[in-house]
């Protein structure tokens, strides 16, 4: 939280009455799901590609998915929209509390409680849960941050986020990692045109205009 000395320029989390803001000088940012409202109406999730990849043919029982790399949450809002059960891991602390600010306020939210309510949000590294015995049916991975969007908020999320934590550097080890855990099926998000993790060919793909979903079925 900010304290009473800290010069208004350092990058700091403030509260305010309704959000946790992230803050450097005039730049604030939050977490905040109900931006993303108009996509978990059902004739919007049936075009979500993320959906697609992460499903598993025949598999009655909602999924159980560990979204490894959850950032501010929206692709385990998306999921949990979907019925999947999530359990969102951020290891950074500082996005790990917006998050879970987001979450907070999205369970009192009566548009978003009954989705908000599939999400179990988890701080701290999540290696830690890609265990066997944990039974994720799938581990998703998006060693992509910070997404390079175009838009002005987005501009305004890399700067700041940029800051805290810089681009995954640890694909391959989080790749085996997830391996070790025994899902059915673990699903990493790309750029569209860019290289498979780790050199690592998928079973198959979902792609996009500009994402790409690699699927690896075990």
């Amino acid at each position: 939280m900010k304290s009473e000395n800290m010069n208004c320029d350092e990058l700091h989390l403030e509260k305010n009455e309704d959000f946790l803001l992230l803050r450097k000088g005039d730049l604030t940012l939050t977490a905040d799901w109900t931006e993303d409202l108009p996509r978990l109406k059902q004739s919007n999730l049936e075009h979500e590609i993320l959906i697609k990849a992460v499903r598993i043919k025949g598999h009655a029982a909602p999924l159980k998915v560990l979204d490894a790399t959850a950032g501010f949450g929206e692709d385990s809002l998306i999921l949990a929209a979907a019925g999947f059960s999530v359990t969102a891991c951020e290891r950074n602390e500082t996005i790990a509390a917006l998050l879970k600010d987001a979450h907070e306020r999205a369970l009192k939210d009566e548009r978003l409680k009954g989705v908000a309510e599939r999400i179990n949000i988890v701080s701290g590294d999540s290696r830690e849960l890609m265990k066997p015995e944990k039974g994720f049916d799938v581990i998703y991975l998006d060693p992509m941050f910070p997404e390079r969007k175009k838009s002005g908020l987005i501009k305004k999320k890399f700067q700041l986020l940029q800051l805290l934590e810089s681009p995954c550097d640890d694909e391959e080890e989080m790749f085996m990692a997830a391996r070790a855990a025994s899902p059915k099926k673990i699903v990493v998000k790309r750029p569209a045109k860019g290289p498979y993790l780790a050199g690592m060919t998928p079973s198959h793909s979902v792609s996009g205009k500009v994402i790409r979903y690699d699927c690896y079925i075990l």
